[in-house]
């Protein structure tokens, strides 16, 4: 399906939000004061919240009026944190309060830092990490703390799930928990994410997809670190953590920056493949999955018809992140430089619980630089924001499609919306974008080092950035704090 010509975003998203009866939203472009808005304080979990929206209209205490003015502050970090930060506001640590960033390092090094200061408040750092240090043994995703800002989870290259205090970054009785028997080849690789009580965790494969692996999606008792429910992409026949030898296929990486995306109402997840074979009952590679919560019992899957040429030529489906667009559709871009736009009542335009079968996406059209996404999108209603290694585009929701509002070449990672404004870093090191979302005009760009999957978060006077390539394998790194004060 071809791309419709440039709209203008102004009327299209002033027409929108009217529609959805949310007035109380103001267009950067309009200069609306952000405190006529409710005040962003916390962003507790990769996209912001368990659908991985990537976007709020909560004021971030940054305008179109004083982006140009941040102060910005680096901090020096033992390791490559290529993920996102997430950040409390007031969190009690060592029983003052403080305004505290959270990251982890590609070592699985978790770090609190006060984002006022820059000043490393606790460190934790896993057992045994000599063994793997250095080495290609890395983890990727990003921590996420718990509703009630006690706890912190996160990842180590061992493939254990630690429960840490957000006091004092001590790990918890009865942690960390282990979900892979293998961790030298399923990498813990997607951020985790919350859901009725669970924690959500997934596993991949590294650099060079050497088997064996399985992409898994693992539910863990937050109370009680007990592992719950199992879904194997791949001899999902078995509804345990195995020993990837023993399955007859490999690889089926989840491997998005999103990883688990938790619909609303947290009864099902969705989850994305990477490479893999595909036959429709036990092995899922290249598509995307709907499971139910907190069982992780298979519903429905969409799969595209060419698999087995995505297969064959490296163009995971799976890497980039699934996103649930308004009208129950779900968007997803991967490898092969499309992005599709599915029903989310059936997937695979069949009615779920059938059997599965490939094709039946609504809607294909190409990535904004027509590149590899790697990358999750915002999005605000009916708005998309999407960003590849060649450019950055928005897109409207236009019945059962999605239509081309604006659209330029400057690469970039997981877009951010906060606050009225449209983050985009750009990890070649051109920094970090600030838009106009109405009309995709640059107002300023943050200076930032380079990197590779890391993504912005904008929250409470800040944005928190951190920098650099994990697969450079260093033992030290940079996040850069821009701050209002």
């Amino acid at each position: 399906m071809t791309v419709p010509r440039r709209v203008s975003l102004t009327v299209a998203l002033s027409c929108a939000l009217a529609a959805l009866g949310v007035s109380g939203y103001a267009l950067a472009s309009s200069r609306a004061p952000a405190a006529t808005r409710s005040r962003l304080t916390n962003w507790p979990e990769f996209g912001l919240n368990p659908q991985r929206t990537d976007a709020t209209a909560e004021a971030t205490g940054i305008t179109a009026a004083n982006v140009r003015k941040l102060r910005l502050r680096i901090v020096a970090l033992p390791g490559t944190a290529d993920n996102s930060a997430i950040y409390v506001h007031r969190a009690s640590v060592d029983g003052a309060p403080h305004n505290v960033a959270v990251l982890t390092t590609g070592y699985g090094i978790t770090l609190a830092i006060d984002a006022d200061s820059g000043r490393i408040l606790w460190r934790f750092t896993p057992p045994g990490i000599s063994a793997w240090q250095g080495s290609a043994q890395i983890t990727t995703a990003s921590p996420i703390v718990d509703a009630s800002h006690t706890y912190v989870y996160a990842t180590s290259p061992n493939g254990l799930v630690h429960k840490l205090s957000l006091a004092s970054g001590r790990e918890q009785s009865g942690w960390p928990v282990r979900i892979t028997p293998l961790p030298q080849k399923e990498k813990l690789t997607a951020s985790l994410n919350i859901a009725d009580g669970d924690l959500l965790a997934t596993t991949g494969g590294y650099y060079g997809d050497a088997p064996p692996y399985v992409g898994h999606i693992v539910a863990i008792s937050l109370a009680g670190g007990r592992i719950e429910h199992v879904f194997n992409t791949l001899c999902s026949n078995r509804a345990r953590i195995i020993n990837p030898a023993t399955c007859s296929a490999s690889d089926s990486a989840i491997l998005s920056r999103s990883g688990p995306v938790v619909e609303p109402g947290a009864r099902r997840v969705l989850i994305a493949t990477g490479n893999a074979p595909y036959n429709g009952t036990t092995d899922f590679g290249d598509s995307v999955i709907e499971l139910t919560l907190p069982d992780l019992r298979f519903r429905q899957a969409y799969t595209p018809t060419d698999q087995a040429q995505l297969n064959t030529g490296d163009l995971d489906l799976g890497s980039g992140s699934p996103a649930l667009l308004p009208g129950n559709l779900v968007w997803i871009a991967g490898k092969d430089g499309l992005q599709r736009v599915l029903n989310l009542t059936a997937l695979d335009g069949s009615p779920p619980d059938t059997t599965p079968h490939t094709g039946g996406e609504l809607q294909t059209l190409p990535t904004p630089g027509g590149q590899q996404v790697f990358t999750a999108p915002a999005v605000w209603h009916d708005l998309l924001f999407v960003a590849d290694g060649g450019g950055t585009s928005a897109y409207r929701v236009s019945g059962r499609a999605l239509a081309l509002l604006w659209q330029n070449t400057t690469p970039g990672t997981s877009p951010v919306l906060a606050g009225g404004l449209l983050y985009v870093y750009d990890p070649s090191g051109s920094g970090i974008a600030v838009y106009e979302p109405a009309s995709g005009h640059v107002i300023t760009t943050l200076a930032a080092a380079s990197g590779h999957w890391n993504s912005p978060i904008v929250v409470d006077g800040h944005v928190i950035e951190p920098t650099g390539d994990d697969n450079d394998h260093l033992l030290t790194g940079s996040l850069a704090i821009y701050s209002t004060r």
